[in-house]
């Protein structure tokens, strides 16, 4: 048997002896607040150091291991293992098989692309909207797909009075919008099925769609005509038509239309203006590099 060892607290410092106390007799509930600041604080150190270990891989062209990626982000090896491994499940980094080197994924580039792509699409899309805003007398638009909604990147105003005042930015639902059904149209059937399955068609006036079959035929209609029309579906005072844009690949990439007041977007009126809305559908669409289509002069 082993002699017992003398219990030495005595020979601690007084600080230590109370610092070994207090952490005896904490109690085990910690406040709710402290343990959301834990999470949260938790959260943020995990993401900036995914993005160290994110700028590390993007510098190093030919690729970079495991050890020198810890020893450059100021990690342990096991926890860079285990961020990499997770970006590596994401599809931002890609290991390659033989080498075991880090490199930087394809999302991660479709990422960049696309904020480039977005920026791009706006300083292209402005001066074409300006131009129609200034045939039409009305607000110009043009939206892309956010998830389940449209959000608006361009937009120009008018020189008619009562022009909307829509910001940049602004998310509108789909479907009961023209710019929305437009995306809506350009769904394939198994996208719109479960797009349905998903949202609450909401009411935002007593005019807007609430049944999806009521949808669905107006869809349809949308497709066979090419144009979409918001009849104060969104805003009772406010009429809109929209039309699709189109890039390289033939696909619908986002929306273009008109918006104005009712009193002033009478049928004759949208008729009317929708051969200069799908012009400048076209004009743009060409400038996305759309194929089939005429550049306008």
């Amino acid at each position: 048997m082993k002699p017992r060892t003398k219990d030495n607290t005595a020979a601690k410092p007084a600080g230590l002896r109370k610092a070994a106390i207090a952490k005896l007799v904490q109690s085990p509930h910690r406040d709710i607040d402290d343990e959301a600041k834990s999470r949260a604080h938790g959260g943020v150190q995990s993401l900036g150091r995914a993005f160290s270990i994110l700028e590390e891989v993007a510098r190093h062209r030919d690729g970079i291991g495991l050890a020198d990626v810890s020893k450059l982000v100021g990690l342990h090896n096991s926890t860079t293992f285990h961020l990499a491994k997770t970006l590596v499940s994401l599809g931002y980094l890609r290991q390659e098989k033989d080498s075991k080197r880090y490199r930087i994924g394809r999302p991660l580039f479709a990422l960049a692309a696309s904020a480039l792509d977005e920026i791009e699409m706006v300083n292209v899309a402005t001066p074409i909207l300006e131009d129609m805003s200034r045939e039409t007398g009305e607000s110009g638009h043009f939206a892309v797909r956010m998830g389940d909604a449209v959000v608006v990147i361009a937009r120009t105003a008018g020189p008619g009075a009562f022009q909307l005042t829509d910001r940049v930015g602004v998310v509108r639902p789909a479907h009961c919008t023209a710019l929305g059904k437009i995306i809506l149209a350009s769904l394939r059937p198994d996208q719109l099925t479960r797009f349905l399955e998903r949202v609450e068609l909401k009411p935002s006036t007593t005019k807007s769609i609430t049944e999806a079959p009521v949808l669905l035929r107006e869809i349809a209609e949308i497709k066979r005509t090419g144009i979409a029309f918001d009849d104060g579906e969104y805003n009772a005072e406010v009429r809109c038509i929209a039309v699709p844009v189109m890039d390289f690949t033939g696909q619908t990439i986002g929306a273009l239309g008109i918006s104005g007041p009712v009193w002033r977007m009478t049928n004759q009126a949208l008729q009317a203006h929708a051969k200069a809305v799908r012009a400048t559908a076209n004009r743009l669409s060409v400038e996305f590099g759309a194929k089939g289509l005429v550049k306008p002069a």
